[in-house]
């Protein structure tokens, strides 16, 4: 009974034909859905990317009690319970965050493969000089970042050398040297579609032919009116030919599975951790980036809502679940698909009662959340989903053990940017599926009970009270 879990960082749900998506191509996944279950309202816990991480190991809402940062040295992590168990476990990664600067993320696995250059990644030192592909002055970190990524990729000379294709061709490799070895639970975390968006030029061709201005491959996280029409049309299509990219490479892992004969014991998931906004809400990015500064912003439906699709090899395919289901909700699941029970640590429900039919939902919301530690007086919004209502929330007031630095988005230290967005705001998502009609102070008795619902569930995920004070506040 093997398992593979694949996450393709920031590739926005709405991106796959799947969710209904008809501009962007994307047959490996869309067959791979249709022979799948899918779920449709899987949304991100703690965020953004390594924080995903740490509850995808962990099956807890991390936001709770940790930040970004390195992998705590108590943290219980599910492979480390099916090496216990007899597995062979493997990370194949390039997501770099997770495996640089003693972040440690493949502790517990019998072993990792990190495929090297992503995004800040210092791997490289040459060429001296590099060549910009638009205004420095519109890209995120100014030059460090894109500096290194553009060393890294210097060598590139055909599509199999790009990370997603790496990343996929190294986990084909794995299963081929060891799938007859006994069982086996595969990690395969790609950044792609995560910027810099650089997919070979055939792939951006397909959504924007004949462009010709800069290419703003590594945006500035702003409001984007600092973007031209044309710029932001051109990063829309840049970012869907990453989509395109994974989608094929992701499709040669899933064929290497059936080549092998592995499908039909091989439980496969495949999701993301968060979304991009690409304008929506005038805004570029996921966060927002001031020189050294750094703030949230709202967690919206394109932040917030994932992508989940999953093929239980022994269970029908071809059908979507409504259920609301989180990150924490992986680890019990493939526990539970190897026959192990879920130490009481574990926050998170097995999927695989949903997915067998056994019941009809886990929980009747989600929260998606930055870390709610300290913050001082700093923007830390989570957002509250319902079938119908989304609360974005974030403490009018942060108490003394405040943060003046974090390390999120991307390892680099910030200090902390001044609020630019309203406190509460609520939308619903029946009428306003877009978000654009903020009810807070219309339906305030629906901001009282959400924000009611929330404080419980911080309190049953036994939030410390040092950080739950100040959600308390409305």
């Amino acid at each position: 009974m093997n398992a593979i879990f694949i996450n393709s960082d920031t590739f926005r749900r709405d991106h796959l034909g799947a969710y209904g998506n008809r501009w962007i191509r994307t047959p490996n996944l869309d067959r791979f859905a249709a022979e799948s279950v899918v779920f449709d309202r899987a949304y991100a816990a703690s965020f953004p990317t390594v924080p995903n991480r740490l509850d995808v190991l962990t099956g807890r809402w991390t936001f709770t009690y940790s930040a970004w940062a390195p992998l705590p040295e108590d943290a219980l992590c599910f492979p480390k319970l099916l090496n216990e168990a007899g597995y062979v476990t493997m990370m194949i990664a390039d997501t770099p965050h997770i495996l640089q600067r003693g972040y440690n993320f493949q502790r517990d696995f019998t072993a990792f493969e990190w495929i090297r250059g992503q995004e800040n990644d210092a791997w490289r030192t040459d060429p001296k000089e590099v060549k910009f592909p638009c205004d420095v002055r519109k890209v995120r970190a100014g030059r460090s970042t894109l500096t290194q990524h553009l060393r890294n990729t210097a060598n590139r000379r055909s599509e199999a050398d790009y990370f997603a294709p790496r990343t996929m061709q190294a986990a084909c490799d794995w299963l081929e040297r060891n799938h007859k070895s006994g069982k086996f639970f595969l990690y395969v975390d790609t950044f792609d579609p995560h910027e810099p968006w650089d997919p070979p030029t055939h792939y951006t061709e397909i959504y924007d032919p004949g462009y010709r201005g800069d290419e703003v491959t590594y945006p500035r996280y702003d409001f984007c009116d600092y973007l031209t029409k044309e710029e932001l049309k051109h990063c829309r299509a840049l970012y869907a030919g990453e989509c395109t990219m994974v989608d094929r490479w992701v499709g040669k892992l899933l064929a290497k599975l059936d080549e092998l004969g592995l499908g039909e014991n091989t439980l496969v998931l495949f999701t993301s951790d968060h979304g991009f906004l690409h304008g929506e809400h005038g805004i570029i990015g996921k966060a927002m980036i001031r020189g050294e500064r750094f703030g949230y912003c709202p967690l919206y439906e394109e932040i917030a809502r994932i992508p989940l699709i999953v093929r239980h090899p022994r269970m029908r395919g071809g059908r979507r679940i409504g259920a609301f289901v989180q990150p924490p909700d992986f680890a019990p699941t493939i526990l539970d698909y190897a026959g192990l029970d879920a130490p009481d640590v574990i926050e998170g429900e097995s999927l695989i009662p949903l997915l067998a039919g056994r019941k009809r939902a886990l929980r009747d919301f989600a929260v998606t959340s930055p870390t709610i530690i300290g913050g001082g007086k700093t923007y830390q919004p989570s957002t509250v989903t319902t079938a119908r209502w989304s609360l974005i929330y974030s403490s009018p007031a942060r108490r003394a053990r405040a943060r003046s630095r974090t390390s999120a988005v991307d390892s680099i230290a910030r200090k902390s940017l001044d609020r630019l967005f309203p406190q509460i705001e609520l939308y619903d998502l029946k009428s306003d599926p877009s978000q654009r009609r903020n009810l807070a102070t219309k339906r305030r008795d629906i901001v009282q009970k959400l924000h009611r619902r929330y404080i419980r569930f911080l309190e049953e995920l036994n939030t410390p009270e040092e950080f739950l004070e100040a959600c308390r506040e409305l």
